[in-house]
């Protein structure tokens, strides 16, 4: 099978590149060949605003290159990840004017939400859930603070809804969770066209020993990741368990000013796959303090295959992942004495921690492989191709 993956990037190299560079290898390993269409946020640089907000809502030289390159190539499916905002909604278009299958992974909730991640002032907001045109994320600006450029988005949001792009360009959409499912088809997808697929790893790290003496963070440094209610519960803590911090964004000031407060706490900036992987490894358990609806988290099924148990927030789909007291522990969201607690009580119970990371591996090995994933992908591809 020939296959075309289609994705827009907006963040610094890394985890984001590193999920789509997985997905394609595992593709690879089985025979298909996967031809790639990508732009970067980098090219921005250079653009007026009204360009750049005419090419988010329909870039015309994308639609032309798309339909040019089909032409050539010839794939059977196209796989969108991200068209936001550089590639445009017009790239559907170009691929079912083609006859070809499309295809797209729903990462984040951009399809619905102007900020993409339905999160606003520290808490969960869901203003802009079912609406045809998110005029309340615009009212607040919730795409960079930035009222203009929010308008720009959510007329993006809009202008497709109306035109249909959503519901009858795209053969299906992949979401990663139940919850992420759930929320998408309050928010006007049709439910015929949602499949579900987890993540997964590959190739798959092997078992870790857990033997490091120390809890660990990793993910970007900003509100939603709950960063902040973590650090409290540490505070509260008192010393107990040495904090590893892994990750780099907006709220890294703090974490430097915590690390001077608080010896325990560690931050180790960014580290390779490699790196991370041999850190999750030796850490006790994964913290995952996050308040958002996250679509999956990858970084808990890294956890996961290193037989590290996760603690973690009660809230979107890191809520599926997380068996209570068999692979790790919930705590309520936001509250950062209920996380001490799950904490102090791990530290108090090693006999039950070392089942959990015996218990978490198995999990790994049971729901998230490239073997299992593929067999489903295919399903997925196979039930679209035209």
């Amino acid at each position: 099978m020939r296959v075309l993956t289609v994705h827009n990037y907006y963040q610094q190299p890394g985890g984001e590149e590193q999920i789509f560079a997985t997905e394609a290898a595992l593709l690879e390993s089985y025979g298909h060949e996967v031809l790639r269409y990508t732009l970067h946020n980098d090219n921005i640089m250079g653009s007026n605003s009204l360009r750049l907000a005419k090419n988010t809502l329909w870039n015309g030289t994308v639609y032309r290159e798309l339909r040019s390159l089909l032409r050539q190539e010839k794939p059977q499916i196209v796989h969108f990840h991200n068209t936001f905002p550089l590639i445009s909604p017009a790239a559907y278009h170009a691929v079912q004017d083609e006859g070809i299958a499309v295809v797209q992974t729903l990462h984040n909730y951009r399809l619905l939400c102007p900020n993409a991640l339905f999160f606003r002032n520290g808490r969960i907001c869901e203003d802009c859930l079912g609406k045809p045109f998110p005029l309340p994320g615009v009212v607040h600006g919730c795409y960079r603070g930035d009222q203009g450029a929010t308008a720009t988005v959510a007329t993006m949001i809009g202008l497709h809804s109306f035109l249909g792009t959503w519901q009858n360009k795209v053969d299906v959409f992949i979401a990663y969770s139940q919850f992420a499912m759930q929320k998408f088809i309050q928010g006007g997808l049709p439910a015929k066209k949602l499949a579900f697929k987890t993540n997964f790893l590959h190739p798959a790290p092997e078992p870790g020993e857990g033997k490091g003496g120390y809890a660990l963070f990793v993910g970007r440094l900003s509100i939603e990741k709950g960063l902040g209610v973590m650090l409290d519960a540490w505070q509260q803590l008192g010393g107990k368990l040495p904090l590893k911090i892994l990750g780099d964004g907006p709220l890294a000031g703090q974490v430097i000013e915590a690390t001077q407060q608080m010896p325990e706490i560690e931050w180790l900036g960014r580290k390779s796959l490699e790196q991370v992987y041999e850190i999750v490894g030796n850490a006790a358990f994964l913290v995952f303090p996050s308040e958002w609806y996250e679509t999956f988290g990858r970084v808990a099924i890294e956890a996961f295959a290193r037989g590290t148990p996760v603690v973690a927030s009660k809230v979107g789909a890191i809520t599926e992942l997380i068996d209570h007291e068999r692979t790790g522990l919930h705590f309520q969201p936001s509250d950062a004495a209920d996380l001490a607690a799950k904490v102090d009580w791990l530290l108090t119970h090693p006999q039950e921690l070392s089942k959990m990371r015996r218990e978490a591996r198995a999990e790994f090995e049971a729901r998230y492989t490239a073997a299992d994933n593929y067999k489903r992908l295919m399903e997925i591809y196979q039930s679209v191709i035209k």
